[in-house]
């Protein structure tokens, strides 16, 4: 137990861990982040911010994709966030002596099972510390066809391998918790959603949360934007299927009641200690939660969450009992929930919030390919024009350049997944990431097809006018 005690002496014991410190004022709170959504065009964010048992402060602010008004009791994505919930329902098991972090996850779940004799050594502390060896390297969860259900989500994995021995390397993966929501599901018998109602969301009072399956079950609260030249875009998050690892549904009233359960005994004593304790492999990650320190050295669990069009933050200190959680209505690519994060955690701390990150690179970005997309356009329909002219015999090698784009089009997924270390991503949802890029990228795929079809028929009337 000594590597437990001195994670628990490190949180505790660091210099400044336990200052008293005065909490924000609402109003403080309130102009920094209608700041931000003025500076930035955030179109609309939830936060809330605890201390020890009671709420400081907890609003809404701007609007929904649908145009409603974001309030603290309005349902929005918390995407991986929800990892901590699940880890919870683990320990939850733990602590009633029905699973033991150490025992192989097969034990519980005799349905897991890959084409890897290795997995049969996976324990659930694994799962949940995400070093089973799984790695989107090995099994690439997000552009394989995607499950409609936690037991479509293991049996999917009954064709993959692992990427490294278990408990040997960390690697972020998805599929690590969608097995452990299954593995809750068949021990406690009942689906997982029943069973977050029954024993986390009915207990703590969160009375509008819930954890969903797939895109489709986004309610329309919680859909996000994009920006697009400066401007927020509402658009329907991409496939993808995320309960256990990314479901959770919940209003910021609601992660107010789940921040102060974590400071005041949401499991026993031992069983806090157990999910605050890394691994060997990542000395910064723990059951659910990632180890950290603020800028002003304050020792903190948090972890984020990114779906492709909302962000969600949490955040403690377990020093002074306070709790910060963000919920934003914008993707991934643009991490607001963590940069408003990085504000409000100044706040808390008595320092001067940094400024608002700035959109210019952003929108020089998307007017460069909006540009770029225009003129070739103007290309296109110039070559086209140009080539039913022509009726010399064509070079066919001369075409070769024309097919780069539809080249570049078809392996922008293996070469996003080299340059991103592994990980996966669909066509649709790198789409998302890059949306002027991609449509430059899809017309001028497209102009090139246009201008070598019309040579070819240029050459193919010329060949026919030719005196035989």
């Amino acid at each position: 137990m000594l590597r437990t005690a001195l994670a628990a002496l490190a949180l505790a014991l660091v210099p400044g861990a336990s200052a008293p410190v005065p909490p924000p004022a609402p109003a403080s709170v309130d102009a920094y982040v209608e700041r931000y959504r003025e500076a930035t065009g955030l179109p609309g964010v939830a936060v809330t911010i605890t201390k020890g048992t009671e709420v400081v402060h907890s609003a809404g602010y701007g609007r929904t994709a649908t145009g409603d008004p974001v309030t603290a009791g309005t349902p929005m994505a918390v995407a991986s966030v929800s990892k901590s919930f699940t880890s919870l329902a683990v320990m939850q098991l733990v602590e009633r002596g029905r699973v033991d972090l150490d025992q192989p996850v097969r034990r519980y779940l005799p349905e897991f099972t890959m084409a890897d004799p290795r997995a049969a050594r996976i324990t659930v502390r694994q799962l949940l510390h995400q070093t089973s060896g799984m790695a989107d390297s090995a099994f690439r969860e997000k552009s394989e066809p995607q499950p409609q259900t936690l037991r479509g989500a293991v049996a999917r994995l009954r064709t993959a391998k692992l990427a490294a021995d278990p408990g040997t390397v960390f690697s972020y993966h998805n599929t690590n918790y969608q097995v452990a929501a299954r593995l809750v599901e068949v021990v406690a018998g009942r689906p997982f959603a029943a069973y977050l109602d029954a024993h986390v969301f009915e207990p703590l009072g969160m009375r509008d949360s819930m954890t969903i399956d797939t895109d489709r079950d986004l309610p329309a609260s919680a859909r996000g934007h994009l920006y697009v030249l400066g401007q927020p875009v509402a658009l329907p998050e991409p496939t993808g299927f995320g309960n256990g690892s990314g479901g959770v549904i919940t209003t910021a009233d609601d992660m107010a009641r789940w921040l102060i359960a974590q400071h005041s005994g949401v499991l026993s004593p031992q069983g806090v200690e157990e999910m605050r304790t890394p691994s060997e492999q990542n000395t910064g990650y723990a059951l659910g939660w990632d180890l950290s320190k603020t800028e002003g050295g304050t020792p903190v669990l948090q972890h984020g969450g990114d779906l492709f069009t909302s962000t969600a933050y949490q955040l403690l200190m377990p020093g002074s009992g306070y709790g910060i959680a963000v919920m934003a209505n914008t993707g991934m690519f643009f991490s607001d929930a963590s940069s408003l994060m990085d504000g409000l955690v100044a706040l808390v701390e008595g320092r001067t919030p940094p400024p608002p990150p700035s959109s210019a690179s952003l929108l020089l970005t998307d007017l460069f390919f909006v540009l770029l997309t225009l003129v070739t356009a103007g290309l296109a329909v110039r070559g086209v024009l140009r080539s039913r002219l022509r009726t010399e015999r064509l070079r066919v090698w001369r075409l070769v350049p024309y097919f780069a784009p539809l080249a570049l089009c078809l392996t922008l997924v293996p070469i996003h997944r080299v340059l991103a270390r592994g990980r996966d991503a669909m066509w649709i949802q790198l789409a998302y990431l890059y949306p002027t890029f991609t449509i430059w990228l899809v017309t001028a795929s497209a102009a090139c097809l246009a201008v070598v079809a019309a040579r070819l028929w240029g050459a193919a009337r010329g060949v026919s006018s030719c005196p035989r």
